[in-house]
Formats: structure tokens, sequence, C-alpha cells
């Protein structure tokens, strides 16, 4: 594990927040304070495994170990200051599972990743269910979403299934398992965010849904029991300190919270590993095919369902670029190339599954035109501000329009990105000086909403003429078509 620490001076004596982000690249400890300053930040940079092709793991021991590593690093940071965390809370990649002894805690399998679509062929057998598993969950059929990866373990897993023969099974989203280990009450728990991305829970009922556990043949009994998002979880210890751990949450649902409150006439857009669209609806759970309903929140006195669109191959589609043509200054250089790029190639972009609006898992990857790894690239970056668009064009329905596109994430440092998003959605595209949303996200949660928060250092990006640009998506638009009708999708 490689660690990076930072501290910023903070003579305050108020409160402090602690953000645990639990991502797919690392785990960070990010501190906060009242006004949503950043005083401390610890992060571990960890690794995943494709042990085969579709097939994306974590190693759950590890992802616990790191966790333990950023909160002892915390408190060394803080010093005295340690005694001023008012609350802590935990955002993990949503849609990633673990199975866990409940006696021991020892991990039974790999956290399965979001990304990971093992369970592709399995899932198809429920076609038929497609209807009524969006109208439920507001989700489509995917492999990406927990019910297939949970049934795999019970189905493959040995060790799964002599804890299950034992009375000993535990299984479900990481959060729950990663909570589990790190709190000194040992919760059996599922906030509403990580459990709506396993194709078992009920948007409405904020609960399991019993007609579907039977359909994909979960055992409930095996699950961790719904709360709220702001659930009296337990207390964790950083150092010596016992801190309140008071929020549960997925990693897209905290980063709609950067800014404090949603504003319903922004669209949301954080791009990591994958790229993740979302508007929020308010109280009211809204729907437009080929996109999302979920939920961001739940709590006594709040409750903001959101719409959503994903794109798989964002950061991941650089990784393969990386991992099929090796170019060690690609990231350095690509700011630079999207600058200079004059008219490169298209890419079909279907690295982990093309997602929203398609959800096409098996669809082939390729590049028009273009051989050097920077048109490529620039190519791949292009994909990823289409894709958005599209999504983007689908929440256009939804009143008010967007006015502003805010986006976070590690691969909004490209100015280049973010000006291509302007130019062609035709509205600002605005960039905090902390782009990385979801612990800025979580921590004003883990405030229950009372933390003044505004954000500071703000870049905006103005809509341009972009006409090149305007003309490749049109191409691109074309191929995509084609592709789709000759994958017999359309």
């Amino acid at each position: 594990m490689v660690l990076e620490v930072e501290k910023k001076p903070n003579r305050s004596k108020a409160a402090l927040f602690l953000a645990l982000d639990q991502g797919g690249h690392s785990t960070r400890a990010v501190v906060f304070d009242v006004t949503g300053e950043l005083v401390a930040r610890t992060r571990v940079k960890i690794r995943d495994s494709v042990p085969r092709p579709g097939w994306v793991e974590q190693n759950a021991e590890e992802l616990t170990a790191s966790l333990a590593k950023v909160l002892a690093d915390t408190a060394h940071l803080l010093g005295p200051d340690v005694s001023r965390l008012y609350a802590a809370g935990l955002a993990t990649q949503r849609s990633n599972v673990v199975c866990w002894d409940r006696e021991s805690g020892e991990a039974l399998t790999s956290a399965i990743s979001w990304q990971d679509r093992r369970a592709e062929s399995w899932i198809r057998q429920f076609a038929r269910w497609s209807d009524k598993v969006h109208e439920i969950t507001g989700l489509y059929l995917s492999a990406h979403y927990g019910a297939g990866k949970l049934r795999w373990c019970l189905d493959h897993s040995a060790a799964a299934k002599q804890a299950l023969q034992e009375g000993r099974l535990a299984c479900g989203p990481l959060a729950s398992f990663l909570a589990w280990r790190l709190l000194d009450s040992r919760p059996y728990l599922v906030d509403p965010a990580n459990a709506a991305r396993t194709l078992l829970w009920s948007l409405q009922r904020k609960d399991w849904d019993t007609q579907l556990l039977d359909i994909f043949g979960i055992p409930r009994r095996l699950l961790p029991r719904c709360v709220q998002s702001d659930h009296t979880f337990g207390t964790v210890k950083v150092g010596n300190t016992p801190v309140k751990f008071r929020c549960m949450t997925g990693d897209q649902a905290a980063a709609l919270y950067v800014a404090g409150p949603p504003d319903s006439a922004t669209a949301f857009v954080n791009i990591g590993t994958g790229a993740f669209v979302q508007r929020a609806t308010g109280d009211r759970v809204v729907h437009v095919p080929g996109l999302l309903s979920g939920i961001a929140l739940h709590t006594a006195i709040n409750t903001t369902y959101t719409l959503e669109g994903t794109v798989n191959g964002a950061g991941s589609a650089l990784d393969w670029l990386q991992a099929t043509e090796p170019e060690p200054n690609l990231f350095v250089n690509l700011d630079g190339w999207l600058a200079d790029a004059v008219d490169p190639p298209l890419f079909l972009n279907g690295i982990a599954g093309l997602g929203a609006p398609w959800w096409l898992g098996n669809f082939s990857s390729r590049f028009i035109g273009g051989k050097s790894v920077q048109d490529r690239a620039v190519a791949i970056i292009e994909s990823i501000v289409f894709l958005i668009t599209v999504n983007l064009k689908r929440m256009a329905v939804l009143e008010p329009r967007i006015h502003s596109i805010m986006v976070t994430g590690g691969l909004a440092a490209l100015d280049g990105l973010c000006q291509r998003l302007a130019d062609l959605n035709g509205v600002r595209v605005i960039r905090p000086a902390q782009y990385e949303a979801t612990a800025r996200g979580l921590a004003w949660l883990l405030s229950s909403g009372q933390a003044t928060w505004a954000l500071k250092d703000v870049q905006s990006f103005t809509p341009d003429n972009g006409g090149k640009l305007h003309d490749r998506f049109r191409r691109w638009e074309h191929a995509m078509d084609r592709a789709m009708f000759f994958a017999g999708e359309m």
C-alpha cells in the first residue's frame, strides 16, 4: 500500500467531520471543518485484479486494512484535535458485494467490483422480469448490480456455501462488510444508496423486496437490515478516540452533496473509474426510458431521489488503453493532447459494458480511424463526453431546464474534457477546486445539513461554438447506431 498524507493549518476549535471514502483505486480519510474547508487527508492506494475477462475484484481484507491505516494516520495528523471530530461516515462504490463470516468477520470471498460482469449470462434468464425489476428498483437487468454477484457466490464459492450450511454466512454490499469490521458494535446494516444497487431493494418501500428475493434466489436472512442514511451505526476508533459513526452511503450519492443540498437545475457529473450523471428529483421517483431511478438520501425528514445515467468506461477506458498500448506519460500529456487535437478519431466505448441508455453488457469497443496513442487517448476522452451528453439529453425532459453542469472526480482535472462538455451541451460547466466530490459531500451529510457549505475557487467553462466537435458527435452517434444495429440491439 502506498500512503499519501496532508494536513492544513486550522486554528478553529469548531467541530470536524471525518469522511471515509473507499474507492476503486484508493481509500481516503478526509477531515473537513464546518465551512467545508479541508483540514487533513490521508490516502492509501489499493489494487484490483482481473482474474478472467469480465471479472473485476479486490481483496476484501486489504480494503479493511487500508481503512484501518488511514484511520490511524488521521489520528496521528490531528493529534489533540482528534477530540473535535463530531462524526464519521463511510462512502463506498455501489454494487460492490462481499460475503463474510458472521461470527469471525473474516471475508469469505473477494470484494466483487461494480465493474464485474461474471453473471452476464446468468442474468439473461430473467429478461421476462425486466419491466417488473425496473418498476420496483429503478434499475435495468444488468450483471453490474449485486443480485447476480451474490447468487454467483452462493453457487460457486466453497467457503460461502459451507458458511451458509453452518448458519454463519453474511453477505451484501461492501459498505455493510466494512462497517461490520470497523465499528465496535459490529452492526449488520445497510443504507438506502447501497441497498438500491442490488436489484433486490424497493425504491418505494425502502426495504428488500420479497418478490425479487424469490426471483433471484437470495435468502433474506443473509442480507443486512435496511436503515436510514443517517442511522446511529455505532462508533469507530480514530486512534484511541471513539467517534460516532452517523452516515453510510454510496460514492455517487455523497457526491451529489458536494456543495450542500443539490440544485434541481444542475446536472452533476462525477468522472472517475466510470462517469455518473445525476439530477436530483426531490421526493418523487421519476422514470425516463434508458435511465436509472435511484435514491441519494433517506432520513426521517428528507428523502431525495435521483435520475441517473452511467458511463462504465471513463478512467477504466484509459486504463484499458494504457494496458494495451503502454505510454508512460499518457496521463501527464493528456490535457495537452486534448488542446492540440484537430480531427481525432472516434471511439465506440463499451469498456466494462455499455451502460445508459443502452444497457448492453457485451458491446465490442472499437476505434474508427487513428493509430497513435495520442489520437486514441483523445478519442476516448471525447467518447466519455459523448456518452455523458447522450444521458444529459435524455434528462432534458425534466423541469426545470438544466442551467449548469457541475463536474467532479479525477478526470474533471482535464480542461479539455470540461470545455468539450460545455460546448456540446450549450451550458456552463462548473468545476470546484476540490473536485473529488464524494468525501466533501459525505462530510456535509455528517453535519446533518447544518454546516455552512460554500464552494470556493470554482472554475467555469463557457460554451463556445465547437462546430467540429458537434460534427464528430453526429458521426459518433451514427456509428453507434450502426454498431447497435449489427449487434441486433435496435
